[in-house]
């Protein structure tokens, strides 16, 4: 039972009950049975109806929980915190003992929900593939063998592999009968090698009520670290609350720890580089700040790949559980410190692959003296033209000008194409409808443009920029502005007939910034002062000022971004006359989906270079249609405010406009990705409109932050020695209409044994590839089946690593994970509970359509980020002198709140500020100048500018955060206890959530029963 019912939803009983939150609803009918031998069900009566304690005996000898333990026992242990007891008994069913009372209730199921016992639930057949109908997706491989486990729970051993076990909360001791023992689980945490285990057992009844710290007997290697020996709910001034407590008796605290994790990583590469070289190994993390030095093969923050070991057949590839497949961000910038991407002309470079039209890369192998070359991506032999022959050296046949060019020596590099373009325009298109010009916004909204404008300079940093500059504004008619500077003032060209947009003239609607900006200028004063020509009160069609910014650019022949600034409520597209409504055919719907003429727009706006941004400057009604289509499919974005008449809403709209127009961008990019012969994509996701190769994909905009998710699988076995390749090919314009070619190939190497796989896998690269892979098959699938999925796929990945890569030693009661997927767990839960997926009874639907094309444009960085957000601790008037640290995050759950103090919650979209109830006095002078707690005002704030240096240190960690997020974001004060802090729960991702998501450690003790319940 994981995902609670909210409010309004039937709660029927059973299995009913089951299917209906989330969780596979194959539990075994009839009398359920034991999961594990000895795993202890959680009775769910209340404790007046407990059940009462048998005296048959209980073993502590952990070899009990490797046989099955047919006496029937129970046990009793109390909660420290609250001091109920609680009951735990393997019999699921109930016993005669049971007040009538109970029995006549409908209650939720008794035992866990469990996979059926009779199947053989790793089968091909029953894991949820996609549907060959999706567009991301390319035909599912010939290459499936059934997935069929063989021998006994543990599989082939390792000899450089070592475990510590974890126990159930219920394993170990047994509880004495009397209610008055209330011993405390303890959890002992150690890491060693590839594999960490967890060890949970409750104390002896004769012993000391406090957490016992103890190696069991199994146990191999050396205990590196201890956790805390406080459990978090015994903590002075730590919050109590009921979302942070286990239903299983699990301390939140003592389990794995994402924020461990990422410190440990920090830690280990602080002041290091990072050789990205051929074969090499894992990389620093995403959130990892590491200097990258290119030495043949592409640095992580281009291409990352889910597992920097790739098995060589398919069928060990499948039997991992978890995606082949790579992160790809075209654009990626280089980190401080680090050289710039180096430049070749493309008549100097050399050619690459003539027969698939793979570039040349550190990957090719070079024949017969240099005069020929192997291309791994179609094993075909290629010759080199005379221009470019140079002779090799050494038995590896290195070419005499390796070192000197970088198509030859390093991983990522850039051609610079002979041909030019057009260069990109800016088409600024406004609102003037008669709702626009009562609402006030154009005024201010006007002169940020115009201050804007003046601000751009040119590259060499004299005069105004070139770029060249077109406008227009529209109610429910075009109205185009000739610019040309021979012009005395800039003429009005009105089109009434918007059906079939025929532009009038073409001349001076773009032109140079240098040469128009007086011209502009006089335009945008006397736009607040139009007088409306038309009601505008039924709305604008969407389409109309996209069309016209698109006439535009096709009649000049250009790329460009088109900024829209609209006010008036808008009319879907098509709504008057369309016949393909949402119920118009038997194709699945979902509310993700754009509409046909959305698409088919985009598809002109992509085929043209034009990204649309719309700047939405006035609260829409609720229920109307969603905006964001057309701009996010187009590489833009959609940026909404309630009113600009708040200077909060007028400092984000500033800083959204500044950086869409500042921001670095590609236009009508071609994304082009070869992997090694014996292996093929299978999938691509992302915000894109998926063309007919997964392998290849199309955009009309793209920034450095842009990330696709590729995935591949295998044709047939791969070569152990050559290792495999993947190539990003990325074909796009400049701004000034240089026409580029930015080449990354990322080289792995292969092993035979599953265990070297899951040793290279990384669990935030495996967060973004799910949240991106899901987040599009949100559009084709139910949302509660793919929630099923989710957890289907971890926890049968759990239980191939149990059965394959542990050693005989480990138990059924010991939770065993990968080194580097400790964090997998919390992140996974934390993305199947998110809006998008599990939304809740306060969640709009446009705010979902929003968050879900805003994380899908994110980076691994922001999205690890996103799904797992930074809780930092703000210091205290006394600690004033110490600046808060980024780095020192703590674990996103409220046991981690004090009320005595603040915290800072930064997540991508989202800046909290929570306030302690007993923050002192002075802290509340010194950060928001009042020193009464009620008084303070919550919600949407701008924190006052004060001389002190606690004000100083938090508005410059503010200032930081906010460079580094990928928009604009408000900052939102907490209160502790006010109605406002479920924007705060929903970032506690430990937790449970306030729609019903499932707490980390329910989730994690979850897993763990199912994935051992697959190899009985």
């Amino acid at each position: 039972m994981m995902d609670v019912p909210t409010a309004k939803q039937s709660q029927a009983p059973c299995q009913p009950w089951v299917g209906q939150n989330g969780w596979s609803p194959a539990s075994p009918q009839g009398h359920p049975c034991n999961p594990l031998p000895s795993f202890q069900h959680l009775s769910l009566d209340s404790p007046s109806d407990l059940l009462q304690a048998s005296n048959q005996g209980c073993q502590s000898d952990l070899n009990t929980f490797s046989s099955r333990n047919s006496s029937h026992h129970s046990m009793l242990y109390a909660n420290s915190a609250d001091q109920s007891v609680q009951q735990i008994s393997p019999d699921a069913h109930v016993s005669p003992t049971v007040p009538a009372v109970s029995q006549g209730r409908n209650i939720p199921p008794c035992s866990l929900p469990l996979f059926n016992e009779g199947t053989q639930p790793c089968k091909t057949h029953q894991m949820p593939f996609y549907s060959p109908h999706s567009p991301y997706q390319a035909i599912s491989s010939p290459f499936q063998p059934p997935y069929i486990h063989q021998g006994s729970l543990n599989g082939p051993q390792s000899p450089h592999q070592k475990h510590l076990p974890i126990n159930s909360p219920s394993f170990g001791q047994c509880a004495n009968q009397s209610t008055q023992r209330t011993p405390h689980p303890a959890f002992e945490r150690a890491q060693v090698e590839s594999s960490v285990g967890y060890s949970h057992s409750h104390a002896s009844p004769t012993s000391p009520m406090q957490p016992q710290w103890t190696l069991l007997p199994d146990c191999k290697g050396n205990i590196n670290e201890f956790v805390p020996n406080v459990a978090a709910q015994d903590r002075d001034g730590t919050l109590q609350s009921p979302s942070s407590e286990s239903r299983y008796g699990l301390d939140p605290e003592l389990l794995p720890s994402a924020v461990k994790v990422i410190a440990e990583d920090r830690a280990e590469w602080k002041g290091k580089v990072f050789v990205s070289e051929p074969f090499s190994h894992l990389p620093p993390l995403a959130t990892t700040s590491c200097i990258i030095e290119d030495r043949g093969s592409a640095s992580p923050s281009a291409i990352r790949s889910t597992s920097y070991c790739v098995p060589c057949e398919g069928q060990t590839a499948l039997l991992s559980r978890l995606p082949l497949g790579a992160l790809v961000t075209p654009l990626a910038r280089q980190n401080a410190g680090e050289k710039p991407l180096p430049v070749c002309k493309e008549p100097e470079c050399v050619m690459g692959c003539g027969w698939c039209g793979a570039s040349m890369c550190p990957a090719m192998g070079w024949q017969d003296c240099g005069q020929r070359f192997y291309c791994p991506f179609c094993g075909k032999l290629s010759e080199v033209p005379w221009q470019h022959y140079q002779p090799t050296k050494g038995s590896e046949g290195v070419r005499m000008d390796n070192d000197k060019r970088p198509e030859l020596s390093t991983g990522s590099y850039e051609i610079l194409s002979s041909q030019k373009g057009e260069p990109a325009a800016l088409l600024l298109a406004i609102d003037v409808s008669a709702s626009a010009l009562r609402g006030g916004h154009l005024e201010f909204a006007t002169r940020q443009i115009h201050t804007l404008l003046t601000s751009l300079k040119s590259e060499d940093g004299d005069g105004l920029s070139d770029v060249r500059v077109g406008l227009l504004t529209y109610d429910s008619r075009i109205h185009l502005y000739d610019l040309s500077p021979a012009l005395s003032r800039p003429h009005m060209l009105v089109i009434t007939e918007t059906e079939e947009l025929q532009l009038p003239v073409r001349e001076g609607l773009l032109v140079s910034l240098k040469d128009c900006i007086d011209g502009i200028d006089s335009v945008l004063q006397l736009i607040p002062q139009f007088s409306a020509e038309c009601d505008g009160s039924a709305g604008v069609p969407m389409e109309l000022p996209v069309k016209a910014g698109l006439a535009v650019l096709q009649a000049l022949s250009c790329p460009g971004k088109l900024l829209i600034f609209h006010t008036a409520p808008l009319i879907e597209m098509g709504h008057t006359n369309s016949s393909s409504g949402f119920f118009s055919s038997n194709k699945p719907k979902s509310i993700f989906q754009p509409s046909e003429l959305a698409v088919s727009l985009a598809k002109e706006c992509v085929s043209q270079g034009c990204g649309v941004h719309l700047f939405v400057l006035s609260q829409q009604d609720v229920g109307g249609a969603w905006l964001g289509h057309i701009p996010y499919l187009t590489g833009g974005a959609l940026h909404t405010y309630s009113h600009l008449q708040g200077e909060l809403d007028r400092e984000r709209f500033s800083t959204d406009l500044k950086r869409v127009v500042e921001t670095d961008t590609g236009y009508k990019a071609e994304l082009r990705i070869f992997v090694s012969k014996d292996l093929r994509v299978s999938g691509c996701y992302g915000l894109f409109i998926p063309g007919p190769s997964p392998g290849q994909v199309t955009m009309a905009t793209l920034d450095w932050l842009t990330t696709l998710a590729v995935e591949l699988a295998h044709t047939r076995a791969l070569d152990e020695t050559r290792g495999i390749a993947i190539q990003a090919v990325l074909s796009y314009s400049t701004r000034t209409g240089d026409r580029r070619t930015r080449v990354h190939t990322l080289t792995l190497r292969c092993s035979r044994h599953l265990q070297d796989a899951f040793r290279q896998y990384q669990a935030q690269t495996l967060l973004t590839f799910y949240c991106k892979k899901f987040y599009c098959a949100a559009l084709e699938r139910p949302l509660q089946e793919l929630r099923e999925e989710l957890q289907l796929e971890l926890t049968e990945a759990l239980a191939s690593y149990r059965k394959h890569c542990c050693s005989a030693s480990v138990s059924a009661g010991q939770l065993v994970l990968p080194r580097y997927l400790r964090a997998l767990p919390v992140y996974i839960n934390s993305l199947r509970k998110s809006e998008v997926l599990l939304p809740g009874l306060r969640s709009s639907v446009h705010q979902r359509l929003q968050q879900r094309c805003q994380v899908l444009s994110m980076d691994a960085c922001s999205t690890s980020t996103h799904f797992y957000p930074l809780l930092l601790p703000l210091p205290l008037p006394v600690d004033s002198s110490i600046s808060p640290n980024p780095e020192e995050a703590l674990r996103c759950c409220a046991a981690s709140l004090q009320s005595s103090a603040l915290y800072l919650v930064h997540a991508p979209l989202t800046l909290l500020l929570w306030v302690g109830a007993q923050v002192p006095a002075c802290t509340l002078v010194e950060l928001f100048n009042t020193s009464c707690f009620s008084s303070l005002p919550s919600g949407e704030t701008k924190l006052p500018v004060l001389e002190n240096p606690l004000s100083i240190s938090v508005r410059s960690l503010i200032s930081t955060l906010n460079s580094e997020a990928p928009c604009a974001r408000k900052l939102w004060v907490v209160k502790q206890g006010d109605t406002c802090e479920e924007a705060l729960q929903r970032h506690l991702v430990e937790d449970k959530s306030p729609n019903g998501g499932a707490s980390y450690a329910d989730f994690l003790y979850h897993l763990h029963v199912n994935s051992v319940r697959l190899l009985q």
